[in-house]
């Protein structure tokens, strides 16, 4: 399916940051605004784009070129009559479209869930509109529909029960509709949506349908989006992105600490031309400088550099997530993470052993990895076998999260008790955290996987 982009007006609420440079173009978080919209479909399936530009049209060409960078194809058309109303950019289109199409606007952003439900409707009607439940705002183009049918559209109706997200699922019968409307002087998308409605042929899409929970997120994430159309909108969409893109955290420590920083690093690193693979790997090799450390009785310098390794670790999926180029290979990050984690302890374990010629410190390692690795297989079998974090199965887990093993908090007692001169009392205490941690796990995956099992019959 190919999917419509209007790109055409020229942002004027926008102020100085038009003037010489098109709507489309302006920077979010290190991409244009139309890149955005071009990557978030593309995570729908979408990978051929009509693009209809108008003001500085050239700028936005030599922007996107082909498609080819973005692994998509373009082709772009040029309304000259710009300034006159959307409508007549949708229209211009019309003979690149025979098929059904997607149509989205270059300052709507928004997220991939919502196009995901849609391109999959059954088309019956000349074009389904994806809506929104929530209050309409000032400038927001209203809806008022009845049993899934659109009644009446348009930014001044008096009555209305949702408003609409510039995402439309359309086939090529709504040109007819657009014709109609401009041939009586209305000009506007809108004016064709509602020409559609009049004659029972437009319907809606609730994105409040669209599924919350996102288990690899740990959170429900309500389908979101933003119509960019001031400087304030761009920073509230700043803000909705990078809350979007974080996980929700589960021990204390990267909940109130590392969350807030990530976000600023992350907000900062967009800006440049670093990808997520890069940070990966910087971050990888900073570990295992750490692990060096450790192996070599730098046990202070090591065990404070832990914390700055726990930060940094979560910056390339954030990073990967806030520049829409997650990937099949950013999979394996958690897997590389975990040996780097357990290489501090055997570090650790290898120098106290040598330091005293004791077993203790390898057979506390050797019980600490095996508990780790336990929980950690039992967390992600959970995962695979409900679709749902074990964190979130229940009140007493999202309780238990804050204070559960994992790396971040076993920095903390590595820390105090190389600062109390007392090393190998770390490894116990990371121990009994650990071996609690696999048995609540464990535990708690049982009963809910039992009770689960017990509904199916």
């Amino acid at each position: 399916m190919k999917a419509l982009i209007i790109a055409a007006g020229d942002g004027g609420r926008l102020g100085n940051l038009t003037e010489h440079k098109p709507k489309p173009l302006i920077q979010l978080l290190g991409l244009s605004l139309i890149e955005r919209v071009i990557l978030t479909a593309k995570q729908a399936g979408i990978n051929e784009f009509v693009i209809t530009v108008g003001y500085l049209c050239d700028k936005v060409k030599a922007k996107l070129r082909d498609g080819n960078r973005y692994g998509v194809k373009i082709n772009y058309i040029e309304n000259s009559e710009w300034m006159k109303g959307n409508g007549f950019s949708v229209l211009r289109a019309k003979e690149l479209l025979n098929g059904n199409f997607i149509l989205l606007m270059a300052d709507h952003i928004f997220d991939s869930r919502i196009l995901k439900e849609l391109v999959d409707c059954d088309v019956r009607s000349s074009v389904i509109l994806a809506v929104d439940r929530r209050k309409p705002i000032q400038g927001d183009t209203k809806v008022l529909e009845k049993k899934g049918r659109i009644v009446d559209i348009g930014k001044d109706i008096e009555e209305s029960d949702c408003i609409d997200t510039g995402i439309f699922l359309c086939s090529p019968k709504i040109f007819s509709y657009i014709e109609d409307s401009v041939k009586e002087g209305k000009k506007e998308l809108a004016d064709g949506i509602a020409k559609a409605a009049g004659s029972g042929d437009a319907e809606i899409f609730d994105i409040g349908k669209v599924k919350s929970y996102v288990s690899g997120m740990r959170k429900d994430i309500r389908p979101w989006w933003i119509d960019i159309d001031t400087e304030e909108d761009l920073r509230k969409a700043k803000k909705m992105i990078l809350e979007n893109a974080s996980k929700n955290p589960s021990d204390a420590l990267a909940y109130y600490i590392h969350k807030p920083i990530e976000n600023k690093l992350v907000s900062f690193v967009s800006n440049f031309n670093i990808t997520p693979n890069q940070l990966t790997i910087t971050v990888n090799i900073f570990a295992y400088i750490v692990t060096a450390l450790f192996f070599f009785g730098y046990l202070l310098p090591a065990s404070i550099l832990t914390f700055a390794v726990g930060i940094a670790d979560g910056l390339d999926g954030k990073l990967a997530r806030v520049k829409l180029k997650t990937s099949k290979l950013g999979s394996l990050e958690h897997s590389f993470d975990l040996l780097f984690e357990f290489s501090w302890f055997i570090a650790l374990s290898w120098f106290l052993f040598s330091s005293t010629q004791s077993a203790t410190p390898l057979i506390l390692c050797i019980f600490i990895i095996l508990f780790i690795a336990f929980y950690r297989h039992v967390y992600d079998q959970f995962r695979r076998a409900t679709g749902r974090s074990l964190d979130d199965a229940g009140n007493f887990e999202r309780l238990f999260r804050r204070v559960a093993g994992r790396r971040n908090l076993y920095n903390i007692p590595i820390l105090v008790f190389i600062l109390l001169g007392v090393p190998l009392y770390s490894l116990i205490f990371i121990l009994f955290h650990s071996g609690i941690t696999a048995i609540v796990y464990a535990a708690r995956a049982m009963k809910h996987l039992h009770a689960i099992d017990k509904r199916k019959g």
